[in-house]
């Protein structure tokens, strides 16, 4: 609760004195609440998971958001406040975004950086990161010129030391020469002289406030007291300043880019390795900044784990309300990695802060040439300029969001189907327990069973399916099949058999049923309050829930009998998803309801997989950020199925099981963690990220961080359990979490060492053979 109560502490001077305060709140905070709950909400409030879900996540008591709301006003009254200061400060401390109920932009200054200004009043700018070494002037050249044609409005080269600061002003001249004026920012770590060098070539300077003056992290174990912090402060500004004086002298813009992986010590001190560090590290060079009336700056937090750099950039968000403060966001999920995975983590992340009007400038980073991220960026930026011009969502009736904690992840708590003792078959398989995966089928899929069971991904023995780690839960079958379609009825029973879950709409099974040990989906508008028959041989009920219900209909949801096992919420065609669905949770919410929610998002508009990867991260994940969400349901719309799917049903579940694992839910493959390559790379990256997937893609639960160099490498692995670094040019350094235990291995045998320490530590699996294989092995062997 401290961070939630810091703003009622008095600026930070004397550190030891304003924590103690800041505590002395929050445990007053907790006082207040439980006094001020009736016996009810006490008995309603809740243990709840305070990170990614799993067997052992930690459980920490957490309040309502109105209960803290609540306890915040008393405390703020005390202090003297009344009427509308009082409100106006109540609504400071909980603003972190201009609007919770529809998408509306946060207002910003503008920032010029060279001739591409932004900010609010200004579209959304795209920008990547060149990959060649910078003092290499010919590839970098060449390289700036080809981003600038695919669209980028800004690119960043890395500029480590004196021999790349001096290569600058020849990449800045050769460009303006062939006619390119796009702005060039130089990427510092480490070098604040490098820093003052680069600033007289290019448009703009990013510092990490980790690293600028602190230097390369050691992570030692050290203890700041109020005096040290402040004495490190007072040299931080004697070094910065000058770079401060000389951006404003010659208008060279400024993006303070804090990384999660690369907090320094004194912040790692008192803040830990959280958001709260992440913000309170960039305010403390934004102060420097404002000292000396220097404004042409912008914001940055990047984490490679998308639920802590949302969290990051919303409580930097609702700092900047609290300070009446208005600089634009540059966005993105740092070491995002490759292909479909890197996509789907940076549409979460960026996307869930889009969806909230945060952001001006966006880079998805990705461990492929930078031309390859342009596309991505202007996809997500379009998203989000459609949004902003839409008008208010007429659709979604009128509501005022209560509930929801935006500053930490937890999620909804809901009770997974039981067994009853009449049951034929098992029907706890319809769910999974970290997130859930349901795939539409039609009929005519079932009649190919072979083939369906390979796309839903389970595991055949002897010609018959099992449910694997990434096998689809449940199927939502568009129609009944013929009753003469024998080969059809026969996969449905041993899908079935193999515990995986059957729902059909109740009209369908009413009208063409029945089909036995079925599950009926009804509209909850189709539904009266209290008993309702269930049609066409099915044993349990799910519905579906649009969004625009009035409460009255919502209300029905808790009268059901029998009881809905879970909620398929597709917002209506034309509303907003996020904040359609915001309000049904909220709803529920105040019900103290448990049911689960599966999201249904129907296939249909979007043109190509990629552009279908990065709308169903945005939608989905600003919402599974929160907590929101048991799992999704990613396929045509079963309500008006087409003869062709738009998308192969084996790439819809893989990428629904994709947007689990990236908001940190269900583990079903090896996670990576891969920065996107620089001109500090020291071995190629794209070509290692690859072998090294190829050899360990097979380890779910498992994370592996692949690091170029040494800048944010072990600090982005905290979230790892191994990591690959380059720590000389040729050699490689391996690390367990932040430890490294094995230095200057080879290039060419860091791959297999990588295995051996993964063995080492009792985290490997032999990769399972295929049935096919194994048939393949015996017939090898009949025949020898």
């Amino acid at each position: 609760l401290a961070k939630m109560y810091a703003p009622l502490a008095p600026p930070r001077r004397g550190y030891g004195r304003v924590k103690l305060r800041v505590a002395t709140v929050a445990i007053l905070a907790c006082v207040v609440g439980f006094a001020c709950m009736s016996p009810h909400q006490s008995s309603g409030s809740r243990l709840s998971a305070s990170a990614p879900a799993s067997a052992t996540a930690k459980k920490s008591f957490t309040f309502t958001r109105k209960h803290v709301a609540d306890c915040q006003r008393r405390l703020v009254a005390r202090a003297g406040l009344e009427g509308k200061e009082l409100d106006r400060q109540m609504q400071k401390i909980k603003k972190y975004c201009e609007n919770v109920e529809r998408t509306v932009r946060r207002p910003t200054s503008t920032v010029q950086i060279g001739k591409v200004p932004v900010g609010s009043e200004h579209p959304i700018a795209v920008q990547t990161m060149t990959t060649t070494n910078t003092h290499d002037v010919q590839a970098s050249v060449d390289q700036v010129m080809q981003v600038a044609d695919a669209g980028a409005d800004i690119v960043r080269l890395t500029v480590q030391g004196k021999k790349e600061a001096n290569a600058c002003m020849q990449i800045k001249d050769q460009l303006i020469q062939r006619g390119y004026e796009i702005p060039l920012v130089a990427d510092i770590h480490f070098a604040p002289a490098v820093a003052m060098q680069v600033a007289d070539a290019f448009d703009k300077i990013r510092i990490n406030p980790g690293n600028f003056y602190d230097g390369r992290k050691k992570f030692d174990e050290l203890i700041y007291d109020d005096k040290s912090y402040n004495e490190e402060l007072e040299a931080i500004e004697e070094v910065f300043t000058p770079l401060v004086d000389k951006c404003k002298r010659l208008g060279r813009a400024m993006r303070i880019g804090t990384n999660h992986g690369s907090l320094s010590a004194r912040t790692l001190c008192y803040y830990g390795d959280t958001p709260q560090g992440m913000v309170e590290s960039a305010m403390e060079f934004a102060r420097i900044c404002r000292k000396n009336d220097y404004h042409n700056f912008v914001f940055s937090m990047k984490a490679s784990n998308p639920l802590v750099m949302v969290q990051a950039y919303r409580l930097l968000a609702a700092t900047m309300y609290e300070e009446d403060w208005k600089y634009p966001l540059h966005l993105g999920v740092t070491e995002a990695g490759e292909g479909e995975d890197g996509r789907m983590k940076s549409a979460i992340g960026i996307g869930a802060l889009l969806n909230d009007g945060l952001g001006d400038t966006i880079r998805v980073s990705l461990t492929e040439d930078p031309h390859l991220e342009i596309k991505p960026c202007k996809t997500l930026a379009g998203i989000a300029e459609s949004r902003y011009a839409q008008s208010e969502d007429i659709l979604t009736p009128t509501w005022k969001e209560q509930f929801r904690d935006w500053q930490s992840y937890q999620r909804r708590e809901t009770d997974l189907p039981a067994q009853r003792e009449a049951d034929k078959i098992d029907f706890r398989g319809l769910l999974h327990r970290d997130g859930s995966v349901l795939s539409v089928v039609t009929p005519q899929m079932l009649s190919n069973p072979e083939a369906l069971y390979e796309k839903l991904g389970a595991k055949m023995v002897l010609g018959l399916p099992f449910k694997d780690i990434a096998t689809t839960d449940s199927i939502l079958l568009t129609s009944v099949p013929p009753k003469d379609d024998e080969v059809a009825w026969t996969a449905l029973k041993r899908l079935q058999d193999a515990n995986v879950g059957v729902i059909v709409r109740g009209e369908e099974l009413a009208k063409n049923g029945p089909i036995d040990n079925s599950v009926a989906a009804v509209s909850l508008r189709d539904l009266q309050s209290g008993e309702n028959s269930l049609p066409g041989g099915s044993e349990r009920m799910v519905v579906e829930v649009r969004g625009d219900e009035s409460e009255a209909d919502l209300e029905k949801l808790f009268t059901l009998h029998p009881q809905p096992e879970m909620i398929l919420l597709n917002p209506k065609q034309g509303s907003s998803r996020v904040h359609a669905s915001r309000r049904v949770f909220d709803f529920l919410e105040a019900k103290k309801s448990r049911i689960p929610v599966i999201h249904y998002y129907p296939t249909g508009s979007e043109a190509n997989k990629e552009s279908f990867i990065l709308t169903l991260g945005s939608d989905l994940g600003a919402l599974l950020v929160d907590g929101y969400g048991d799992g999704v349901a990613v396929g045509a719309d079963w309500n008006a199925p087409k003869d062709a799917q738009d998308f192969d049903l084996d790439f819809l579940r893989l990428t629904s099981f994709g947007i689990l694992q990236g908001c940190r839910m269900r583990s079903t493959k090896t996670e990576f963690v891969s920065c996107p390559s620089c001109g500090r790379t020291l071995f190629d990256l794209q070509e290692t990220t690859q072998a090294i997937a190829e050899r360990t893609g097979h380890l779910p639960g498992v994370a592996i961080a692949i690091m170029g160099c040494i800048v944010n490498g072990p600090g982005e692995m905290a979230d790892a359990d191994f990591g690959y670094v380059g720590g000389a040019p040729g050699k490689v350094d391996l690390y367990v979490g932040k430890e490294m235990v094995k230095k200057g291995i080879p290039n060419a045998e860091a791959c297999d060492a990588l295995i051996d320490l993964i063995k080492e530590h009792g985290r490997w699996v032999e990769p399972e053979e295929t049935e096919e294989g194994s048939e393949a092995n015996a017939a090898a062997a009949v025949a020898a």
